[in-house]
């Protein structure tokens, strides 16, 4: 396939509720829509970068800058004959995954659609369905946080994630346990809040039975999680120590990990989260998907790779409805069952843009072609 022309789109949508992490107060969600053509055909990606770069190093505007300057005039360059041809072509780029993974996911929904399958399909989906998780944000007050888990526990999730920090983790899951009992399925979400100095108050976790403790340490560490998981009983998941498939090859070898949490834009696209994927299912490391407030694009992306043999672990992508009161795509991703979504069958992501949210939310939207000059539209007075 011949690219010829790319769409940037930026838009900004308001969260139905604020959500709190150790990291800050999320209100609204921003991100970079993705349009690639080729003839007929157009794909769809989304950039799950952060309006400031809490996350990891990239923003909204940095991964504009990379589309911009280096990535869609490369793409440009050549015909790309699998959507493997595009991460091989941005090898040569250090980081900026979340532009890259933007960017050929975009191609990957358009060979889907080009091939007449489904996006699962062309990643070797084995999932006609996959069972969902929550993430719960810190809340003020205990009993507003036991009011939220029984709430979901209703709505029929298979996981429930509660977020933690210092002087909010051992007492809130404590108030879990005893309010609902030892078979809900519970895990806790550091976002890299503590060090080894916390090594005995981390241990305290273990009388949980948790699923897991994410990211406990440092965002960019493998080594100190090694030692804290040989103390506790609890499987430490890796979020962001994952950037590609080396990383996860070095800790699996080292024993920093026992589940690994993959998103696409982590690790720089789809293909990469396959290649992560494959590794950890050769070690029997169970995985699931990972969510960043993904608008209804990005949300179709993480359900297709979800619906891969080694992710055994309900994922946080949840329907729309959980973060938006409108969505980009429609009709809104929602629930075929109490917890469960199903995987689209239709060509590519399987969803139709609702282009009346798109035109609402609109920063700038920029259109870059292989053959002539870019043209701009900015939307005055946002």
């Amino acid at each position: 396939m011949k690219i010829e022309r790319v769409d940037l789109q930026r838009i900004k949508i308001p969260l139905t509720a604020p959500f709190v992490t150790s990291m800050g107060l999320e209100t609204h969600k921003e991100c970079v829509l993705v349009r690639a053509y080729s003839g007929p055909y157009v794909g769809f990606g989304e950039s799950v970068a952060m309006d400031v770069p809490v996350y990891n190093e990239e923003d909204v505007d940095t991964v504009w800058y990379m589309l911009e300057k280096y990535l869609i005039p490369q793409l440009f360059t050549r015909e790309i004959e699998h959507p493997d041809d595009v991460s091989r072509l941005f090898s040569w780029m250090r980081r900026n995954n979340m532009a890259k993974a933007a960017l050929e996911g975009a191609i990957w929904d358009l060979y889907a659609k080009m091939n007449g399958i489904s996006l699962s399909q062309a990643l070797g989906g084995t999932r006609a369905q996959i069972d969902v998780g929550v993430s719960i944000g810190i809340e003020p007050t205990i009993e507003k946080l036991l009011e939220r888990v029984d709430g979901f526990i209703r709505d029929g999730y298979k996981k429930i994630k509660v977020k933690i920090k210092p002087g909010a983790d051992v007492e809130p899951m404590r108030a879990i346990r005893q309010k609902f009992g030892p078979d809900v399925p519970l895990m806790a979400d550091a976002n890299s809040a503590y060090t080894l100095k916390d090594i005995q108050l981390l241990k305290e976790l273990d009388e949980f039975g948790l699923i897991m403790i994410e990211q406990p340490l440092s965002h960019d560490d493998i080594i100190d999680h090694a030692t804290l998981q040989r103390e506790l009983k609890t499987p430490i998941c890796l979020d962001e120590s994952i950037h590609t498939v080396e990383d996860a090859r070095k800790a699996i070898e080292l024993g920093s990990c026992r589940i690994i949490n993959i998103k696409i834009g982590r690790v720089g696209g789809l293909t990469e989260a396959k290649k992560v994927h494959d590794l950890c299912q050769a070690h029997n490391i169970p995985v699931w998907c990972g969510g960043m407030q993904e608008v209804g694009i990005g949300r179709a992306h993480n359900i297709a790779i979800a619906s891969l043999s080694n992710f055994t672990i309900p994922g946080d992508t949840s329907p729309s409805h959980r973060y938006f009161a409108a969505d980009v795509v429609t009709p809104m991703i929602d629930f075929a069952a109490p917890g469960v979504l199903d995987v689209p069958t239709a060509p590519g992501i399987g969803m139709v843009i609702n282009e009346d949210v798109v035109r609402d939310a609109l920063i700038e939207h920029k259109s870059y072609f292989a053959n002539r000059e870019s043209t701009t539209t900015v939307i005055p007075n946002f």
